[in-house]
């Protein structure tokens, strides 16, 4: 197939088109999701757990960066050696580095950046229960007090995981891969008990 082949490029602008268009609309559906469940969850919950709460979203929002970062930058060769003993999640992993720029895309900036709108939110609550408990004179100084330290932690933990993720790529992209070979045979599991 020739580089000037214009079947194969308008193939690819339609692919181009439907990832943009899957992507926008799974955005909407899983961050919908989640703003709406941690709202319930830390309208109903102490300060502490709230807190506990933001940090998980934050932490979430930092692994998929780094998962991202890693299969971004993580070389196939070694796991074909290890494809070729059968080490599990080797064949994952591979999967996995072959489509790079979608699972980088996905973790980074779906995951990624959905966690980090939801983390603002969770901080607006947090200050909202706050002011509720405690009388300030200036209210605003806790709203930007509570948004200057979740950007903080995620800007901050970013900046951490990237450089774990491009040092240690090869291991965080066969951890995944290993994990996504577990669910594939998790069912495996009870049919060996029955």
């Amino acid at each position: 197939m020739s580089k000037s082949d214009p079947s194969a490029a308008r193939q690819e602008r339609k692919k181009a088109v439907r990832w943009v268009v899957t992507i926008f609309f799974v955005t909407i559906l899983i961050s919908g999701t989640i703003s709406l469940l941690s709202d319930i969850i830390m309208e109903n919950s102490t300060m502490a757990v709230a807190f506990l709460i933001l940090l998980f979203i934050i932490l979430v929002g930092i692994i998929f960066d780094v998962v991202g970062m890693a299969v971004a930058s993580a070389d196939e060769k070694p796991f074909h050696s290890m494809a070729a003993r059968k080490v599990a999640g080797a064949q994952e992993a591979i999967s996995l580095l072959r489509k790079a720029e979608r699972v980088s895309s996905i973790c980074n900036d779906v995951i990624g950046d959905i966690c980090g709108v939801v983390s603002g939110g969770a901080s607006a609550t947090i200050a909202l229960q706050i002011l509720s408990k405690f009388d300030f004179s200036w209210p605003q100084i806790v709203s930007l007090g509570m948004s200057a330290l979740a950007a903080g932690l995620t800007v901050g933990g970013k900046a951490i995981g990237k450089s774990f993720a491009v040092n240690s790529s090869t291991k965080i992209v066969h951890t995944v891969g290993r994990i996504i070979y577990r669910l594939k045979h998790f069912p495996d599991l009870f049919r060996k008990r029955k």
